[in-house]
């Protein structure tokens, strides 16, 4: 094994984890608007949907440990679970940290969401929208792979592939309301 492993290895996972949360995002905006209706059956959307936000949760804890694993900067377990805590680039970071936090809570809320009021889970699955955009921008300033051509070209790809549909789920649901005459 070579000194640079986990470097290697937290650079990689982090552009996995930013590709997994677009995927993952994007497949539930689908899942959740007009764009796919008739297409594939909505349990095969669903499982996929669930198996991409697990893979997701994988790989970020594959990045944390990169991180820590890494003694270029010497990443403790206090720097990467306490927003603003790192001696590095502490407010990107941080982005990240509150991310993470923010995926898990809506994992945790997914795998028992038959436990708790669906409002609970809806509440908390929104701040999936909030997560993303903390992904991106840890991702762009903490990211040293953020000015490379092909990580831009990703996370320009991932951005306005998350905007388009979120842009249509909002039409959608403003339409929705418009015919069923509430504000």
């Amino acid at each position: 094994m070579t000194e640079q492993l986990a470097w290697y290895v937290a650079r990689a996972s982090g552009i996995v984890v930013l590709g997994l949360t677009t995927l993952t995002v994007a497949w539930g905006l689908l899942f959740s608007t007009r764009l796919l209706q008739g297409r594939p059956s909505p349990k095969w959307l669903l499982d996929l949907h669930r198996f991409l936000g697990g893979f997701t949760v994988v790989f970020t804890a594959v990045h944390i440990a990169g991180l820590v694993a890494d003694n270029y900067v010497a990443f403790g377990p206090i720097d990467v679970l306490v927003p603003l805590a790192s001696g590095w680039k502490p407010e990107p970071v941080a982005w990240g940290v509150v991310a993470m936090y923010l995926l898990v809570a809506v994992e945790v809320t997914s795998l028992v969401m038959k436990r708790i009021p669906r409002r609970w889970w809806r509440a908390v699955h929104f701040s999936s929208y909030a997560m993303f955009w903390m992904g991106v921008i840890h991702g762009a300033r903490a990211g040293t792979d953020a000015s490379e051509g092909l990580y831009v070209v990703g996370s320009t790809a991932a951005v306005l592939l998350v905007g388009f549909l979120t842009a249509d789920r909002v039409v959608a649901v403003r339409k929705s309301r418009r015919v069923r005459g509430t504000p």
